[in-house]
């Protein structure tokens, strides 16, 4: 069986708690990602995506200046690399995430996501013609 680690996307764009909404969403843009992690010294501490500066900034009136620790998922469920996509895709549904930060010892290895296990596992043929489409502009 299939593992975390043969479909994680391998090192991931990793930001401070204390970064500005400003600087993630345009580290998103430059790395065209949907999803940062958040650090505190190295540490794990949370995740944002673009979806949360939108529903949690934008749309409440939120500012440019706020920091993403404010606004992100602290304590994001996690997965080891030796897990089995089987599982890593059961913690996605229990959990109604997409995204789930790939840990091994305490360290940030990777990133898998719903998209990761439907293109690259066929989990099924209409899931993954939506994840491989090009985002909208």
């Amino acid at each position: 069986m299939a593992t975390v680690a043969d479909v994680l996307t391998p090192n991931p764009v990793t930001v401070e708690a204390t970064t500005t909404v400003r600087a993630a969403a345009e580290l998103m843009r430059e790395h065209d990602v949907g999803d940062l992690v958040v650090v505190e010294q190295g540490r794990l501490v949370g995740i944002v995506t673009d979806r949360d500066l939108v529903v949690r900034v934008l749309a409440v009136g939120g500012e440019a200046q706020d920091p993403v620790g404010q606004v992100g998922t602290g304590s994001p469920v996690v997965v080891s690399p030796d897990d089995d996509v089987v599982t890593a895709a059961d913690l996605m549904a229990t959990h109604a995430v997409r995204r789930l930060p790939v840990v091994r010892d305490g360290q940030v290895v990777g990133i898998v996501s719903l998209g990761d296990l439907a293109v690259r596992h066929n989990a099924g043929p209409v899931l993954g013609a939506i994840s491989q489409a090009p985002p909208s502009s």
